[in-house]
């Protein structure tokens, strides 16, 4: 379990010019949010951030954001960064290489910006250099959640991002409907800790 909330040094060297941490001074995180907006969770998420002062990152799926332009609209107005997720949210092991590029293609007119999320976490290390033209960053991560894991209870979750969130961490949660239950638990609980800790969050700029 712990490779997967926390990818371990060898697996990030697989994936070169990809961003898993940020390297900060201070006490900084970056909270990253996949597979939005949809009107309920990303509405809820964004209140919350709202609550705390805090700006996040929103890694779109672009059939989500095609159909909910508004919540895409307010996420923008409320100054988070978005980023491409896919049209589809297609991972990359199951589909070829030109169908996986034609769907984040496909999502570009929906979702503004230069960062980009792969679907599922899948990506082949031959199509960074492709990726690379187009986003400025390919964003990863340092603490994955695994709130859309029904198989963990929501406190399972939150000891996830609190056992390994450390200076820098890209943290990741999923403002969707699978992951409601968890998330709706551990993101609110995970904000209050860490800022207790001393943390702040910042979202990701190009």
């Amino acid at each position: 379990m712990s490779w997967k909330v926390q990818p371990p040094v060898a697996l990030r060297a697989l994936f070169p010019h990809t961003l898993w941490r940020k390297k900060e001074e201070g006490k900084t995180l970056y909270l990253t949010f996949d597979d939005g907006p949809v009107e309920k969770e990303t509405s809820w998420v964004m209140n919350l951030l709202d609550e705390y002062n805090i700006k996040a990152t929103f890694f779109c799926v672009g059939e989500n954001a095609h159909k909910n332009a508004h919540i895409m609209d307010e996420l923008l107005k409320r100054e988070h960064s978005v980023g491409n997720h896919a049209y589809n949210h297609l991972p990359a092991w199951k589909c070829s290489r030109k169908e996986y590029f034609n769907n984040i293609e496909k999502a570009k007119p929906f979702i503004p910006g230069a960062l980009f999320r792969p679907p599922h976490g899948q990506l082949y290390p031959w199509y960074i250099g492709e990726l690379k033209q187009q986003f400025k960053h390919i964003v990863m991560w340092d603490v994955l959640s695994m709130d859309y894991d029904n198989r963990l209870t929501q406190k399972d979750v939150l000891n996830n991002v609190l056992q390994y969130t450390r200076n820098g961490s890209i943290l990741v949660f999923h403002d969707s409907k699978k992951a409601w239950d968890r998330m709706h638990y551990a993101l609110p609980a995970s904000i209050e800790k860490l800022l207790e800790e001393g943390y702040q969050f910042k979202k990701l700029e190009v």
